[in-house]
């Protein structure tokens, strides 16, 4: 008689009959509750992090985007300056070419006009 009165409560043990008292459910669904609740936190601060990494690849694309839009103005600007400073540079050549000219053909001149003359000697009267 013993003998299947203790297969009945190992029976009755090994299925769950004698299962967690209600005071062990509610510290359990507790630590359960708070290890959810650290779990949100963990995953609120992997998804701020996510989120802010994402904000700072949107910007430095935005700033490579704008960037490389400058360099194709800025590039055709400087073409445009730099034709400008040439244009300058071959006018300003030009002006010194034409001054020595000029000069070229004043001093000509004069020698033209005082060459058939004697140049006067002072000091022989």
């Amino acid at each position: 008689m013993w003998l299947g009165l203790t297969a009945v409560v190992g029976l009755a043990v090994s299925t769950g009959c004698g299962g967690p008292t209600p005071e062990d459910a509610e510290a359990r669904l507790a630590v359960l509750e708070a290890e959810g609740k650290q779990m949100d936190q963990a995953l609120d601060a992997v998804e701020d992090r996510l989120m802010g990494s994402q904000g700072r690849l949107a910007m430095w694309s935005e700033l490579g985007r704008r960037h490389q839009e400058i360099s194709v103005v800025q590039c055709k600007v400087a073409d445009a300056h730099v034709a400008a400073i040439m244009k300058h540079y071959d006018k300003q050549d030009q002006k010194a070419r034409m001054v020595k000219q000029r000069n070229s053909m004043a001093s000509a001149d004069t020698a033209v006009l005082t060459s058939g003359k004697a140049p006067a000697m002072q000091g022989r009267n």
